[in-house]
């Protein structure tokens, strides 16, 4: 069938007549056809079996961490992690640190030494394309990256399953005998479903490997990514609860100062957020490798440690510490103070050596520090709790983090069940921080990580 301006749709429609407008199906931007992607039954079957893959692997990485945090603090599945960490004691948990600095200095030194030229940098792999992941260097360093978070660590828990969703969609194209285009796209599926799974987030996983990996929200893509992710995210079910990750958020009202502010504080946001993912990009630049890495993360990890004396919040990912910035408790010192410090201790676990996820501890910053900045403006002009502005401010975060609106409103919505009530605040506050950040810098917490080239 030819459409308008000798454009025709890939696949062939089954019906094979137009309308009697005369006008192509293929005047619509996004469904133009399949490209270089063809979407073919032998395709969708590997998207479907990268989906079980990322969804068994997410569970398998979160089983681990579980068991971790159980063995160093006490942590109950279901339980809060950052109570288990403030009743295990001073001393259990400088151990704790110490321990994850020893672990994983020594793990990922050895990791690093034996496993030369073997690719786990799944962003530069799917943007290079054409490139293998090593999925035993993805599966080990998940593992450690797991152990060591499990310990205290303040990185982010979803590298692993993002990791090895990837790793295990390149795994399939090879065994499928994919183009090189199709394992592109399967491994940012891949991504976006073990993503997904970690969070039940089927919707932004799918957003993300389309907005983030790939850049287009077409129909070719968006199809096999919300496939993907939605089967990656029921087959976590099997261990992982099915329920939103950040519960009892309640249902705030829109309000007329919630709406100036997000105004006012999105530019801001962007601003802190260049600086933010500057650190980022700095420190993994400079990232200690070698010998030297392993009393590196030790001292890191001892750091956060004795920090952690005054602000048990700051172990782990953060998912506590955005939970209590969610349900509007916290002092507005208290919430600046971990503001300015978590950037801080997560930098300092990556620049020594560690490797892990930012998106938690970016999704908390930004929570605490709409928290405090709600506090603040509530004072001149009160009308909204704190835990509303925090959802404001992680969600802008998160957006000009990752320069993926889409993706950060999209998972503000799905990790709680109250953020669909704000939407036209978190919306103007994601787009104009977005679009601060864009123009002051416009590296993401993504590409400030790429290794030279």
């Amino acid at each position: 069938m030819q459409a308008r301006g000798n454009r025709e749709r890939i696949p062939s429609p089954l019906i094979p007549w137009r309308l009697p407008s005369g006008r192509g199906a293929t005047e619509q931007p996004n469904a133009t056809g399949d490209g270089d992607v063809p979407l073919t039954p032998r395709f969708w079957v590997l998207v479907a079996l990268t989906g079980v893959a990322a969804g068994l692997f997410a569970d398998l990485m979160m089983a681990l961490l579980s068991a971790v945090e159980h063995l160093a603090f006490g942590h109950a599945p279901g339980g809060s992690f950052e109570s288990a960490v403030r009743q295990s004691g001073d001393v259990r948990r400088l151990a704790a640190l110490l321990a994850a600095g020893t672990f994983g200095g020594v793990a990922w030194y050895l990791l690093r030494r034996f496993t030369p030229g073997e690719k786990t940098d799944l962003d530069d792999v799917v943007w290079r394309r054409g490139e293998q992941l090593s999925f035993r260097r993805s599966f080990l360093s998940g593992t450690i990256s797991e152990v060591v978070v499990g310990l205290g660590a303040s990185i982010g828990r979803e590298n692993a399953p993002k990791l090895l969703g990837g790793a295990s969609a390149s795994a399939l194209a090879g065994w499928g005998r994919l183009t090189p285009e199709q394992k592109r796209l399967l491994m940012a599926c891949g991504a976006g479903a073990g993503f997904a799974a970690v969070y039940n987030v089927p919707f932004a996983g799918a957003l993300m490997a389309a907005e983030v990996m790939l850049g287009t929200i077409s129909l070719p893509v968006i199809l096999p990514a919300l496939a993907c992710s939605g089967i990656a995210t029921v087959t976590a079910w099997l261990y992982l609860p099915h329920r939103v990750t950040y519960p009892g958020v309640p249902a705030y009202h829109l309000t007329l100062p919630l709406v100036v502010f997000s105004l006012v504080a999105g530019p801001l946001i962007g601003g802190i957020a260049s600086g933010y993912i500057r650190l980022i990009g700095w420190v993994t630049h400079f990232q200690l490798t070698g010998v030297r890495s392993i009393g590196a993360q030790v001292v890191a990890m001892g750091v956060l440690g004795v920090i952690g004396f005054g602000f048990p919040q700051l172990f782990g990912n953060g998912r506590d510490m955005a939970a209590g910035a969610f349900a509007g408790t916290g002092g507005f010192s208290v919430l600046l103070a971990l503001f300015l410090l978590k950037p801080l201790v997560t930098a300092a676990c990556l620049g020594s050596g560690a490797s892990g996820g930012l998106f938690t501890p970016t999704l908390s910053t930004g929570a605490v520090l709409g928290a405090a900045a709600g506090i603040a403006w509530s004072v001149g002009w009160p009308g909204s709790p704190a835990g509303a502005y925090a959802l404001v401010g992680a969600a802008a975060m998160m957006g000009a983090a990752m320069q993926a609106p889409l993706t950060a409103i999209a998972m503000i919505v799905e990790l709680t069940s109250g953020g669909s009530s704000l939407l036209l605040p978190v919306i103007a506050a994601t787009v104009t921080a977005t679009v601060v950040a864009r123009q002051i810098d416009g590296y993401s917490i993504y590409t400030a990580r790429l290794r030279g080239q």
